[in-house]
């Protein structure tokens, strides 16, 4: 596990459990989530804020961070919502390893201190050969935490969308697939969110046996693209590096995989500014976005030497004709250790509380509980949001619509990585939402484009 300290955002001090960084045994996937600080709640009943964190100046010392408020401000979500547009009706199916043993009590929680409602139906399915939660497995907690945040932050976007956690029996690659095949297969819902993944180079390596993992992945996830499922994958934390069979850190750029499939939607990550008079503050106003990559992690982004350029990418600046390789991610989101959002953990025993977390694990189930929302104006699926996106974008028609981030990039660990640019960019995708992407989305979903 690395040790990364803070850089480039101002003076942060902050004890970070890297649980989604560092290298990790080939045939498993590692969720992407990073935990940083407990946050406390503010005494005083006027204030604007609910944690202390959540007005921190952006130049130290702490973090600082947001809450549901302050992320639906910053990406437009918030008049979408208040219309009505809450995700009715539609079902949020996120996949992870192991669950929860306080899933619904923690998010009961979160709900009480955001004023948010209760999900319709939250649902926890533990799939065969599972077993007792263990609380003293390091692994099996991380994955717990990452269930969190998955969870408590759909539900932040989509409040009126139900939710259901398909709980893998382990992390290895085989009972992940199982769960994601269940969830296809059973056509669970609509939307499917997945924030973890492993080294494309690392499967590569394993010869017939990591081909197989990429085809039998590949199979399904094209299955779901039939089936007229979204499905949202994190891009990773690692930027532009990567690991070996071995679990040793190279020095090119390595892909990360299901973010590299060209079967999926990947969501990368960026520091989010949102607030005022150099402080964070859910009452403020967007300042702006960098490439995530804060000392803590790099948003994960690259060219994948697995698969080829898709279709729907062709013509696109910056990857043609120089690209051989499916690029990532496709679109991006707030996912910084620096402006974290705040997640409730309910199974630390004496540690419970309230938590700043990072990592594009942050971003996929936020792009989920989007889709949610486009699904309901639409009246039907979206499905594989990739045709949408990468239509309109090579139209012109999303720049203007989105956060376009053209400052940063996503090197990491002396790994070169990718400048974000105008337009697409192999660092951020097309960028950040806004209302008038979901729009957009809505009316090519209908047809209307």
């Amino acid at each position: 596990m690395k040790t990364r300290r803070a850089i480039g955002l101002g003076a942060v001090l902050c004890g970070v459990a890297l649980a989604g960084a560092g290298s990790a045994l080939a045939q498993s996937k590692q969720p992407h989530s990073v935990r940083g600080d407990q946050v406390f709640a503010v005494t005083d009943p006027s204030s604007v804020a609910h944690f202390g964190c959540e007005l921190r100046s952006f130049s130290g010392p702490g973090l600082p961070c947001y809450g549901p408020d302050a992320i639906r401000k910053a990406y437009g979500l918030d008049s979408i919502i208040a219309s009505g547009t809450d995700g009715t009706g539609q079902t949020i199916v996120i996949i992870d390893a192991y669950g929860s043993p306080t899933l619904a009590a923690d998010l009961a929680t979160f709900d009480s201190v955001f004023g948010l409602p209760a999900p319709p139906s939250l649902q926890q399915i533990r799939m065969p050969g599972s077993t007792p939660f263990d609380f003293t497995s390091n692994n099996q907690l991380g994955w717990a935490e990452e269930t969190s945040l998955d969870v408590q932050w759909a539900h932040a976007i989509a409040p009126g969308a139900n939710i259901i956690l398909v709980a893998a029996a382990t992390n290895n690659d085989d009972d992940m697939l199982a769960a994601q095949e269940y969830a296809i297969n059973q056509q669970l819902g609509s939307i499917i969110s997945e924030s973890f993944g492993e080294s494309e180079l690392a499967l590569m390596q394993l010869g017939n046996v990591g081909q197989a993992i990429f085809d039998a992945n590949e199979k399904s996830y094209k299955k779901a693209v039939a089936k007229q499922i979204s499905v949202l994958v994190s891009s990773g934390d690692d930027g532009s590096a990567g690991f070996d069979v071995n679990g040793v850190e190279q020095a090119v750029p390595v892909a990360n995989y299901p973010a590299s499939s060209p079967n999926v939607t990947t969501v990368g990550g960026t520091n989010l500014f949102f607030g005022a008079n150099g402080k964070a503050n859910p009452n403020g106003a967007y300042l702006g976005e960098l490439v995530w990559n804060d000392g803590f992690g790099a948003g994960g982004g690259g060219v994948s030497l697995q698969f080829s350029v898709p279709d729907y990418q062709e013509g696109v600046k910056q990857l043609n004709p120089t690209s051989t390789g499916r690029g990532y991610p496709d679109v991006a989101y707030n996912a910084g250790v620096f402006g974290g959002v705040i997640v409730r953990l309910g199974f630390l025993g004496g540690a419970s509380g309230f938590y700043l977390f990072g990592g594009t694990s942050a971003s996929a189930p936020q792009w989920a509980g989007i889709t949610a929302l486009v699904n309901q104006r639409s009246k039907h699926p979206a499905g594989f949001l990739n045709k949408s996106l990468y239509k309109l974008g090579k139209l012109g028609q999303l720049q203007p619509l989105m956060h376009d981030i053209t400052q940063g990039d996503n090197s990491l660990d002396g790994v070169p990585g990718y400048p974000a640019a105008a337009g697409w960019d192999f660092a951020t995708g097309w960028g950040t939402p806004s209302a008038g992407m979901v729009d957009a989305l809505v009316r090519d979903n209908n047809g209307s484009n």
